[in-house]
């Protein structure tokens, strides 16, 4: 499909996976939300990375509807962080449940150094058991973790789905997730040519897989590496996957906003107020 025509075609995108509320995009956040919709985003997710974001982010969701919250602790936090946090988190999921889409961006990362595996396996089992407790999907990080992170859940018995944020892999790797009832979420990586098990995959596995993200101010599209990434880069990165599909790029758009409303148990209206 020519990139002209999906520019043409009018569609309604949702960011779901972007840290709105770091210092690189916070500092000029309005300006960014609306070049965001000036380039088709009606809708984004903002996950939590500790615990000093929580407050913020229920007040970032007060003040725009369309801006939905995650409240987690990211694994490259969890140094900072203790079992006592959690509790910290099951109050705030107990006093603002309709408030919080999901707990996320929780997870495991075997990138970084050894020492830290321990309290991050901690944390991400007792966010998954508050997960299940209240219900939630959840937003899951992963390097070099897959296996653990399906081990967890598992064990757990975990059935809320969720996202697993920043997919990429092979068919066989999606399959897993896929069958606990995940979406993938999926961004700039599909941008880059030597990507190709990921583009594959894009190709391959059912439209209902995918839920499109920037994970802004990170992961830089191809071209624009050095940059810092924002919402509104979520049209390359839509442009990009319609390149792969065989669908129009409407029902590619509609489909992608359902997923997005479906696994993070949005109500269309609430989804899309106003």
């Amino acid at each position: 499909m020519p990139v002209t025509s999906v520019r043409q075609a009018t569609v309604k995108l949702f960011d779901s996976h972007c840290h709105l509320d770091l210092p690189e995009l916070a500092k000029a956040e309005a300006l960014h939300w609306q070049q965001a919709q000036d380039a088709g985003v009606s809708a984004l997710v903002i996950p939590a990375v500790e615990q000093a974001a929580w407050n913020n982010l229920l007040n970032l969701h007060h003040s725009q509807p369309n801006w939905h919250i995650a409240l987690g602790i990211h694994p490259w936090w969890a140094a900072k962080h203790k079992l006592v946090d959690i509790e910290r988190l099951n109050q705030l999921l107990q006093q603002h449940a309709g408030e919080v889409c999901a707990v996320g961006e929780i997870g495991l990362d075997f990138a970084l150094a050894e020492d830290t595996f321990d309290r991050q396996q901690q944390l991400f089992a007792a966010q998954i058991t508050l997960a299940k407790q209240f219900a939630k999907p959840v937003i899951l990080h992963h390097r070099k973790s897959q296996p653990q992170l399906l081990a967890e859940l598992k064990r757990q018995q975990f059935t809320e789905g969720g996202i697993l944020h920043a997919f990429s892999g092979s068919q066989q790797q999606a399959g897993a997730f896929l069958d606990m009832g995940f979406k993938l979420g999926i961004g700039g990586t599909i941008t880059y040519e030597r990507a190709q098990k990921t583009r594959n995959t894009v190709q391959k596995l059912p439209l209902s897989s995918f839920v499109l993200e920037t994970d802004a101010p990170a992961m830089p599209l191809a071209g624009f590496q050095g940059e810092i990434n924002t919402p509104a880069q979520l049209c390359r990165i839509f442009e990009e996957f319609c390149l792969l599909r065989t669908e129009s790029a409407e029902q590619i758009a509609v489909t992608l906003w359902q997923n997005s409303v479906e696994v993070l148990r949005l109500g269309q209206a609430k989804a899309l107020s106003g």
